[in-house]
């Protein structure tokens, strides 16, 4: 035995190994760690004893390799002769040894610790890999580094009593003999053949540990007492009492893809496909002026004591007249003050097409008038705005991106209304977050430049150049500027003096915002085409009196008024008690948000109470009209002959689905509309489908309304994609051939062309709710928050 070299004795573990051995066997038993953990520690401490085991990271043995003589004793035997492999060297079975491993389970016995039911050894790590062992255990992301690439997967424990057999297999592979060879799976798929125990260095080491392994994981009955967490886990991956997360979310993924999947049964469209709608064509053979500036050069010159526009305070008083010579001399001072008085380093500050901001309450409408023509005088865009309120203004941070994208560096204002604007620390008006910088200019007389006498301007209003900017804030927040030119300029104020009757010295009483909209189109530009006088009723005095503006249609003797249905409902809570009022002078209330559909229940409950006051049914005239298209439709007074006004009682569950299917008004889930009258004068209407290719629409569905105008926007200011789309858009038949040889503008209202070719909008695009197919509008829910409010609840169909 001695020509054999030193060999290496079989050392029993220290007292403190089996210590920690003990510490990791109770972790596992309690469930305080996983399988793999459990089995990463106990490698790691049996490395140094352990030269060289299957399955083990070799980086672990470098690391818990101890220095020493078993590392010269180790590499003796390559240098040997190999040994038989039937040979037994009974050196590696001590008795001392024996005597340690017998101690340490009677320790443990004395302890009453469970023994596991299941543990995979070490020592026949290969072999166990070969049966592909029950795995409960997640391993964390440490523990899963050890893996090796292409080994089989393990399958949920069933039961005890797969584990036995199992087990059996692994100790009868790995006991049998020292020498028989097993595989283990490598990334690269092949099998390897371990050594002999008898040839490998430290095999009786090896021996004597997985004799301590017999006894105290495999050797233990499989009937042996677990940790109660152990056998939770267990019970609950045999018999799990929770559905799979996949399931807990079938039932709305069903109803997505039935949202998704078109209803046989739903409604659809089933009459004839459109067709082009084509207004009256404008009158000919009127004498038209060229030009709006010409027509206030006229009246100013020819008639200048005639009134223009009368201004109230809050208590309904008129503070001020403005004629039609008044307003031509002092817009004439501002456009020769802001052509010749302004200078930035010995040059001018403005030039032609530059953009100015009006900054002008709404109680101010003078002024405002005074500004928005010199502008035009001096051929400068005016962009009319609101006053900001406070510095940080969530609304005037957009209105601050539309500055900025025009370019704007100029603001006019009035005195009055400079002083109550936030101010800097230096006294000057304070910057507005998100606005660019500007220079502020008081357009109060005193501080306007007279012209020399022989002083004119040169503008020429009458070309496709830009006349004004009209803000419009979209659905999400953001402001953009719709173009208008001198010739949609023109051609509107001829449009709605044709289609609206206006006749020279008509007073109309203006109850609209006069900076956008209808209230700029009839009170501000219109108005002078014709040389009326407006009449313009303050939002304050409204609040204060909300019958203030038929006190005013009253002793004016107005002919048309220019308001909403909100003044209509308002003006009805607070005419009780009043018995001097008529409205016998009206032949035309224009109703601007008649598009709404709740603007009916307030046209016909005004008509209810005023009509034993003089208001005939027949002056009621709704309109239709956006930033972009301008006036779309209007209903025409009776003194022009127009067909007669028009309900339409829809199926709401019709109109969800875009088709339109009249009802009975009974019932309480239809929406009723009325008319908003015909195309304007030298239009083209068509209704196209809302999504993809803006094909034709049927007869029976909701579309949007596109016009073709000389009286419509141009543009979004500065933005080309969304420009493109909104107004140049081109309609087409359902084979694709366009319907018309020019673009057709988009007009964001949605609605449909119903008999005697009136005009029906039943919603806007903005206001749109889509929810798989169906379609609803955020005006339905106001209309019908109204049509239930006395029952106090809303009922279901609506």
């Amino acid at each position: 035995m001695a020509d054999r070299g030193c060999p290496l004795e079989a050392a029993p573990l220290p007292a403190e190994v089996r210590e920690s051995l003990a510490e990791l066997e109770l972790e596992l038993s309690e469930g305080d760690i996983t399988q793999k953990g459990y089995e990463k520690k106990r490698t790691k401490l049996l490395a140094r004893y352990i030269p060289l085991i299957q399955g083990i990271d070799p980086s672990l043995q470098a690391e818990n390799r101890i220095p020493g003589p078993s590392q010269t004793t180790a590499a003796a035997p390559k240098q040997q002769k190999s040994r038989p492999t039937t040979s037994r060297d009974e050196r590696f079975r001590s008795d001392v040894h024996t005597e340690a491993v017998q101690a340490a389970l009677a320790k443990y016995k004395e302890r009453k610790m469970p023994m596991p039911s299941k543990r995979r050894s070490v020592l026949v790590h290969s072999s166990v890999e070969t049966y592909t062992p029950p795995d409960t255990s997640s391993a964390s992301e440490d523990e899963g580094s050890l893996r090796r690439p292409g080994r089989l997967t393990s399958t949920p424990l069933q039961s005890h009593s797969s584990v036995e057999p199992w087990l059996d297999q692994v100790i009868q592979g790995s006991s049998t003999s020292s020498s028989a060879s097993s595989t283990s799976s490598h990334p690269g798929g092949r099998p390897t053949t371990a050594p002999s125990a008898a040839a490998t260095p430290g095999a009786a080491a090896t021996t004597a540990l997985a004799g301590l392994e017999a006894h105290t994981h495999i050797g233990v009955p499989v009937n042996s007492r677990v940790s109660s967490k152990i056998q939770q886990l267990l019970n609950t991956l045999k018999r799990p009492k929770r559905p799979p997360l996949k399931e807990f979310f079938v039932d709305d993924f069903e109803e997505l893809l039935e949202v998704q999947q078109p209803d046989p049964n739903q409604l659809k469209p089933e009459g004839s496909e459109t067709s082009v709608l084509r207004g009256e064509p404008l009158t000919a053979g009127v004498l038209r002026p060229p030009s709006l500036l010409a027509t206030l050069q006229r009246w100013g010159t020819t008639q200048p004591k005639s009134p223009c526009l009368t201004a109230l305070d809050t208590t309904g008083k008129a503070t001020y007249t403005l004629t039609y010579g008044k307003l031509w001399s002092r817009s004439l001072k501002l456009a020769y003050t802001l052509l010749n008085k302004l200078t930035s380093k010995n040059e001018p500050l403005l030039k032609p097409g530059d953009r100015v901001a009006l900054v002008f309450p709404n109680s101010d409408p003078v002024m405002f008038m005074v500004a928005f023509y010199g502008c035009l005088l001096a051929e400068l865009v005016p962009v009319p705005i609101e006053v900001p309120l406070t510095r940080k203004d969530a609304g005037s941070q957009q209105v601050g991106f539309l500055l900025g994208s025009c370019g704007v560096s100029l603001a006019l204002t009035t005195d009055a209304c400079q002083k109550g604007l936030p101010k800097a620390q230096t006294g000057e008006v304070a910057a507005f977050k998100g606005w660019p910088p500007l220079s502020w200019l008081v357009i109060d007389g005193k501080h306007l430049a007279k012209p020399p006498k022989d002083w004119h301007p040169l503008a020429q209003d009458t070309g496709t150049g830009t006349a004004y900017i009209e803000y419009k804030t979209s659905k999400e927040g953001s402001t953009v500027g719709v173009t208008v030119s001198h010739a949609s300029l023109l051609a509107q104020c001829w449009a709605l003096t044709q289609a609206c009757g206006y006749s020279e010295a008509e007073t109309l009483t203006n109850v609209l915002d006069f900076k956008r909209d209808a209230g700029l189109w009839h009170g501000v530009l219109t108005s002078v085409m014709n040389r009326m006088h407006v009449v313009s009723v303050p939002y304050a005095l409204m609040k204060a009196n909300p019958l203030s503006w038929i006190q005013k249609v009253c002793f004016y003797k107005a002919r048309a008024a220019l308001v909403k249905s909100r003044d209509m409902h308002w003006s009805l809570l607070a005419q009780r008690g009043q018995r001097d009022v008529s409205l016998s002078s009206l032949r035309m209330l224009i109703v601007a948000d008649g598009a709404n559909p709740w603007s009916i229940s307030s046209c016909d409950a005004f008509l209810n109470v005023f009509q034993s006051r003089g208001l005939r049914p027949e002056v009621i005239c709704p309109c239709a009209s956006s930033p972009e298209a301008l006036t779309v439709a209007i209903r025409r007074p009776p003194d022009l002959g127009g067909p007669p006004p028009r309900k339409a009682v829809l199926s709401m569950n019709g109109l969800s689905y875009g088709v339109i299917r009249v009802d009975t008004e009974e019932k309480l889930s239809v929406l009723t509309v009325q008319d908003v009258g015909q195309v304007m004068p030298g239009a083209n209407v068509c209704v196209v489908k809302l999504e993809g290719t803006p094909y034709l629409c049927k007869t029976d569905e909701v579309g949007e309304i596109c016009v073709n105008s000389s009286a419509t926007g141009t543009a979004y200011y500065g933005l080309l994609g969304i420009t493109k789309n909104v107004f140049e858009a081109v309609p087409v038949t359902t084979g694709g051939a366009p319907i018309f040889d020019r673009p057709f503008t988009r007009t964001g209202l949605l609605g449909f062309i119903g008999p005697d070719n009136l005009v029906f909008i039943v919603g806007k695009l903005d206001g749109l709710m889509v929810t798989g197919v169906r379609r609803h509008n955020a005006d339905d829910v106001v209309a019908t928050a109204l049509a239930v409010e006395p029952m106090k609840f809303v009922y279901r169909g609506r």
